[in-house]
């Protein structure tokens, strides 16, 4: 006998409910399911009603669809009343052709949950939910302080100003403390290349050449404009860096054991905890995470005919991360990953073997992360001077974002094999 369910399909002003009436076979759940609809609004008084509504039907179980933010708020009001919460991926619930209607598609909602046909979201605890926040609108200024850049190099450019081919980093402390300058009507390209650091790698009279532009009092408050806007960005990724930092405290140790992987830093290692919790409980295996995160290899067989083995589609943060992650690690000189991704790339290709490089760093940040264990190195030895700057880098790195680091050798009974 299945339990008495709750479908609701979610609009912007409108929220659609068909209940169960009764226990049914669930064998049988197509022909015999009888429903009771209801219609409700989406403030907060009609939110309440509908707790109360579902309260006195002894509903136990309540499946949504994920309809853009509009399921949010409905989820935050009915978490703590109800013990099984499912949120369903909507391409799953795609009705036939024909004309739309909300009842029967919360209709359709149950009974494709009974079924088990249904692709069922993971939305996790309201304490991993507030890390995900902070470390995705951390990586949306990040995207916006590069749009910025892209467009100040953009105006540099009408100023007939090449500074952007002088220097590596627009925005680093050379670059931006000539920018100050011109912001501030400094056009004398000599005076602004005496504000470059001695170790530019380039000489103060290529500098002045490429500062000689004719840039107009108005490209000028524009470039003003974008630099207090950067100034922004900066302060904002900063507090969200503190904020994550501050939340993840007691987790200091799942932080530091991520960090030490190739390829990952403090950074990273907050982000993918965010992502998938400190010690991935909803993912049983490393197969599941991996498919779950969309980094291992599809599986499209039909007739004993392999049509592709394109990934699946999963969590882009995470996906990203992992990406970002194994490219880093291929260019650690004596790391296992290195010798994998050297093997590896002449049969798949730079892309495809950066993709096999991020399904094992997957794996093995479920690991780590699962069984609580530390990563130890198991490519070629690398100079011990190089080890002992890694870690001095990654131990300072922590501890700019408020953890407390000792650097100690691991033990054996402590480490995970690469």
């Amino acid at each position: 006998m299945s339990p008495i369910i709750a479908a609701i399909d979610i609009h912007k002003k409108v929220i659609m409910v068909a209940r169960t009436s009764a226990t049914v076979e669930v064998e049988n759940a197509y022909e015999s399911i009888k429903f009771e609809c209801r219609r409700f609004g989406t403030g907060n008084a009609e939110r309440e009603r509908l707790i109360r509504w579902l309260q006195d039907r002894s509903v136990a179980e309540i499946v949504m669809e994920s309809t853009a933010q509009y399921w949010k708020p409905i989820w935050l009001d009915l978490e703590p009343h109800f013990a099984k919460l499912h949120l369903a991926q909507a391409h799953s619930n795609r009705a036939p052709k024909g004309r739309k209607n909300d009842f029967r598609d919360a209709k359709r909602l149950a009974r494709r949950l009974l079924a088990g046909e249904l692709m069922l979201s993971f939305v996790p605890g309201p304490e991993q939910r507030t890390w995900r926040t902070l470390t995705r609108s951390k990586q949306q200024l990040i995207r916006d302080r590069v749009r910025l850049q892209n467009q100040l190099e953009s105006l540099l450019e009408e100023m007939r100003i090449k500074l952007s081919s002088i220097i590596s980093d627009l925005f680093g402390l050379s670059g931006r403390r000539i920018l100050q300058a011109l912001s501030k009507g400094e056009t004398d390209p000599v005076k602004l290349a005496q504000l470059g650091d001695d170790r530019l790698k380039c000489s103060r009279q290529e500098l002045a050449d490429a500062l000689r532009g004719s840039p107009t009092a108005t490209q000028l408050a524009v470039l003003k404009m974008g630099l207090e806007r950067l100034e922004v960005f900066d302060r904002q990724i900063q507090d969200l860096e503190q904020l994550l930092a501050l939340d993840l405290k007691k987790h200091e140790d799942a932080v530091i054991r991520v960090a030490e992987i190739p390829g990952f830093g403090a950074n990273s290692a907050q982000q993918i905890i965010a992502e998938i919790g400190v010690d991935v409980a909803t993912f049983p295996s490393a197969g599941e995470f991996s498919s779950w995160t969309g980094i291992c290899p599809g599986s499209n067989v039909t007739a004993d005919e392999n049509k592709g083995s394109r990934s699946p589609k999963g969590n882009r943060f995470v996906r990203t991360i992992l990406t970002q992650a194994a490219q880093a690690a291929v260019r650690k000189k004596g790391c296992h990953f290195q010798s994998v991704f050297r093997r590896l790339l002449p049969k798949l290709g730079y892309n495809g073997a950066i993709w096999a490089i991020a399904h094992k760093l997957g794996r093995l940040v479920w690991k780590i992360l699962r069984h609580g264990v530390h990563y130890i190195e198991q490519g070629d030895e690398t100079n011990p001077k190089a080890k002992k700057r890694r870690a001095q880098k990654l131990a300072q790195a922590l501890r700019k974002l408020g953890y407390s680091v000792t650097l100690t050798p691991l033990t054996p009974q402590s480490q995970a094999e690469g």
